[in-house]
C-alpha cells in the first residue's frame, strides 16, 4: 500500500509527466481496445474471451521495471490463475530483450490484426532504448494462436530521444480492415494493414498536429462499421485534462475535429443510449481547471458526445455526469478521480450500455485513495445517472478490504469470459499490497454478481514481488 505522503508526492509527479494508458470498447462492427486492461478478446480460438493483464514495472531476470503481461485465458469457469501466461521480453518468441526500465506492458490493444481467427495482442514499451536513443520506445505484436501468445514482431514507430513510443497503443479489426495506432509524446503513427508477420503494414501515417499526447482509441461513431479514430492531449494549461479530437488528419485544421465543451485524459467509444450508434464517452478525473463545469467538476466527471449517422457533433458540448449529478452515488470530493478508468459494456443487456467508471481516489470509511467503481446505467433519453450503482472492497461478495492507498478502480474494463452472455467486469487496483492486484466479478442478472468475484495478486500469477510494479495497470502512471 502507498501511504497519504507518498501518493501526494506521486501525484504531482505525474501530473508533470502525464504519461497514460487507456481502455476502451465500441459496438459490435469492430474491435476497439486500448491499454492497460483491453478488452476480452479470444486470443487462443477455444471460443472464451481472455484478459491481458498488465504489470509494467514487474521485475524480469532481476531487472527492475523490465515489465510484463499476464493473460488470464477464459472458460466456461471464467478465468484461473492455473490457466495463465506470464509474458516479458525474456520470453520465447517475443522480439527484443528484457532491460531495466522498458515498462512492457505500459499499453496494450487486442484485435485479430491479420485476420487469421485468432486475437493478437499490441503491447508498448515507452521507455525502450532503440539504438541510441534512449527511451524511444517501442510497440511490439504478439500474434494470437491455439498455443496463445508464441510469436511477435516490432512494429514501425518513429524513433527519436525521449518520445516514448508506446505510451499508448489501440488497434482495430473491423469489416473495413485493421488498423493500429502508436502514440509518442508529440505524435501518433497509424499502421493500417494486412499485417506480416513479420511487422510489414500496408502502409504508415503521421499524425503530428495535435500536440502533447496522451492516449488513442477506436471506435464507430456513425453506424459504418470502419474505423474512427479519437486522440487525446496529455494535461494542458487551465484544463483539467487535455482535448478529445475524432478522425483528425494533418490536413484538416485541428480545431475542425476537437469536441468542444468538455476535455479528459481517458476514452472509450460505446452505445449507451442503445441507438446504434457509438457514443464517445471520455473520462476527466483531475480537479477543474480555470473553469468548473464544462472544464471539469471537483471530484472528477465524465463528458459523452452521442454518435449519429453524422458522427459526434464537433460543436456540441456534451452530457456531463459527476457524483453530484442525481442518481450517482457519492458526492464530488477533491481527488476522488471519478473517470480515472472508464470502460463501457451491457451489463444488464438492455440494449444501452452501462458507463463503468473507476473512483481510484475515492476515500471509503475514512482510508484515502482507497477506490471504488461506479456503474452508470444507460438509458434511451434523458441525463445519465439515474440507477447508478457503487462497489468496492467493502461490498461484501468482493474479496480484500479497504485500505488506504489500494486505488481500487485504477483500471476497469469487460467483455465475456464465460461464453454465457453476460459480461464480466474486470478491475485493477494499481497499488494494492504496494504491488497491485486484478479483480474479476462474473456478470449477473443485471449486475456484477459479486459473491463469485475473485482477486488475483502478484505471487498466484507467478510475479516475483516487486514494489510499485502496477499489476493491473495504473491510468495515472
Amino acid at each position: 500500500m502507498t501511504g497519504p505522503t507518498t501518493r501526494t508526492r506521486r501525484r504531482a509527479a505525474l501530473a508533470a509527466i502525464a504519461a497514460t494508458t487507456v481502455a476502451a470498447t465500441t459496438l459490435s462492427g469492430g474491435t476497439a481496445q486500448a491499454a492497460p486492461l483491453p478488452v476480452p478478446q479470444d486470443i487462443n480460438g477455444d471460443g472464451y474471451g481472455d484478459v491481458v493483464v498488465p504489470a509494467p514495472h514487474a521485475t524480469v531476470n532481476g531487472l527492475d521495471w523490465a515489465g510484463a503481461v499476464v493473460v488470464l485465458y477464459g472458460s466456461a469457469q471464467g478465468v484461473s490463475a492455473a490457466k495463465r501466461a506470464v509474458i516479458t521480453q525474456a520470453s520465447p518468441g517475443v522480439p527484443g530483450a528484457a532491460e531495466a526500465g522498458d515498462a512492457f506492458g505500459a499499453s496494450s490493444a487486442v484485435a485479430d490484426l491479420d485476420k487469421d481467427g485468432f486475437a493478437d495482442v499490441v503491447i508498448g514499451s515507452p521507455y525502450e532504448k532503440v539504438g541510441s536513443a534512449n527511451a524511444a520506445g517501442a510497440a511490439t505484436v504478439l500474434w494470437g494462436s491455439k498455443n496463445g501468445l508464441v510469436s511477435g514482431a516490432t512494429l514501425p514507430t518513429v524513433v527519436e530521444p525521449d518520445g516514448q513510443a508506446g505510451r499508448d497503443v489501440a488497434a482495430w479489426s473491423g469489416p473495413d480492415g485493421t488498423q493500429v495506432l502508436v502514440v509518442n509524446n508529440g505524435t501518433t503513427t497509424q499502421l493500417t494493414g494486412p499485417f506480416t508477420r513479420t511487422g510489414g503494414v500496408a502502409s504508415s501515417y503521421l499524425h503530428d498536429g495535435t500536440g502533447w499526447m496522451r492516449s488513442a482509441a477506436y471506435g464507430d461513431v456513425n453506424g459504418d462499421k470502419a474505423a474512427d479514430r479519437v486522440f487525446v492531449n496529455g494535461r494542458m494549461g487551465g484544463l483539467s485534462g487535455g482535448y478529445a479530437f475524432v478522425n483528425y488528419t494533418n490536413e484538416a485544421h485541428p480545431w475542425a475535429h476537437r469536441m468542444q465543451g468538455g476535455d479528459g485524459l481517458t476514452s472509450v467509444v460505446g452505445d449507451v443510449n442503445g441507438d446504434g450508434y457509438g457514443d464517445l464517452v471520455l473520462g476527466d478525473p483531475d480537479e477543474p481547471g480555470t473553469v468548473e463545469g464544462l472544464w471539469g467538476h471537483t471530484g472528477g466527471a465524465v463528458h459523452v458526445w452521442f454518435g449519429s449517422a453524422k458522427g459526434v457533433a464537433y460543436d456540441k458540448d456534451p452530457m456531463i455526469i459527476h457524483q453530484d449529478t442525481a442518481g450517482v452515488p457519492g458526492g464530488g470530493e477533491r481527488y476522488d478521480a471519478f473517470g480515472a478508468s472508464v470502460a463501457v459494456a451491457d451489463l444488464n443487456r438492455d440494449g444501452a450500455a452501462e458507463i463503468i467508471v473507476g473512483t481510484p481516489g475515492e476515500a471509503i470509511g475514512g482510508k484515502g485513495n482507497a477506490g471504488g467503481v461506479i456503474v452508470v446505467p444507460g438509458r434511451r433519453t434523458g441525463q445519465l445517472g439515474a440507477g447508478s450503482y457503487a462497489f468496492n472492497q467493502d461490498t461484501a461478495g468482493v474479496p480484500g478490504a479497504i485500505e488506504t492507498g489500494d486505488q481500487f478502480g485504477a483500471t476497469v474494463t469487460a467483455g465475456d469470459l464465460n461464453r454465457d452472455g453476460r459480461p464480466d467486469l474486470v478491475v485493477g487496483a494499481a497499488w494494492e499490497n504496494d504491488q497491485g492486484a486484478v479483480w474479476v466479478l462474473p456478470g449477473g442478472a443485471s449486475a456484477p454478481a459479486y459473491s463469485s468475484s475473485a482477486s488475483f495478486g502478484p505471487a498466484g500469477l507467478g510475479l516475483p514481488w516487486a514494489s510499485g510494479m502496477l499489476l493491473g495497470g495504473d491510468l495515472q502512471q
